[in-house]
């Protein structure tokens, strides 16, 4: 059901991204901080939405849409926070569009998977950190791709407003690892919690999950091995951070994706 909660964070999260549209592709300048405004109006509505949608009289809904809105208002608002200190606005091209269509995927679904029974602690602590190191390395996939766009414009010698409103490439690639560096902090704290919390973590169930989440973080750690031993970036941080992301992806939803929606 449309709420005016979503409705208006829908709104928002639209003029935001067309807001970044017109700063980053037509007017050249990065100093507008309207779109980021905006889109702090966004992500507010959209808490207020997640609270009455998987906040639920029987329970609490981790269905998956549910799940993915939730994960897409943890990277708006992990994004918005960090572009008031960071030149990283721009990857809201990338996060607010996602954020709104998660919302509407979640308004017109009727799915749901409400666990009636409450949630011990540490299990809670376990599921906050698994979605909150999706969400990090999320954005870190985002910067990744603006990466390569802005590498593939330079070595093609095509200059854009685009490019030109930027931060420089190193500068790039520096948040790049900062992003990855902490989302792989937070991987490591979720692993621990699994298996702490977590009867066995390699149960029929939860088998395939660990062992991809696993082999997400060793690529992961890899990266930042090989950039801070060996100089690793570019193409090179690109890909092992895609192929990371792409096994966390399967691991969180790729499942869920299957067992609630597919198999249902």
């Amino acid at each position: 059901m449309i709420t005016i909660n979503t409705t208006l964070s829908i709104l928002l999260y639209a003029i935001a991204t067309g807001l970044l549209l017109k700063q980053w592709l037509v007017v050249k300048s990065g100093s507008n901080k309207l779109p980021l405004y905006i889109a702090v109006a966004a992500v507010i509505f959209h808490a207020f939405t997640l609270l009455t949608v998987i906040f639920t009289s029987q329970g609490v809904d981790i269905g998956f849409f549910s799940a993915l809105t939730f994960t897409a208002w943890l990277m708006a608002t992990l994004l918005v926070i960090a572009s008031f200190s960071l030149p990283i606005g721009c990857l809201g091209l990338l996060v607010y569009p996602f954020a709104l269509v998660t919302l509407l995927f979640r308004a017109f679904s009727e799915q749901q998977h409400v666990l009636t029974d409450a949630l011990v602690p540490g299990l809670q602590t376990h599921i906050l950190f698994s979605l909150l190191a999706y969400s990090v390395l999320s954005i870190a996939v985002a910067q990744a791709i603006l990466l390569y766009i802005q590498d593939k414009y330079l070595h093609n010698k095509h200059p854009s407003g685009f490019l030109q409103s930027l931060p420089s490439l190193e500068t790039m690639q520096i948040l790049l690892f900062r992003i990855i560096a902490l989302g792989v902090i937070v991987l490591t704290i979720s692993l621990l919690s699994g298996f702490i919390y977590l009867d066995d973590m390699f149960a029929q169930h939860l088998v395939h999950k660990t062992i991809l989440s696993l082999i997400a973080w060793a690529v992961f750690v890899v990266l930042l091995i090989g950039h801070y031993k060996f100089g690793w970036r570019g193409k090179i941080a690109i890909k092992w951070s895609l192929s990371g992301f792409t096994l966390l992806m399967l691991a969180y939803f790729g499942s869920k994706f299957v067992i609630e929606l597919v198999l249902p």
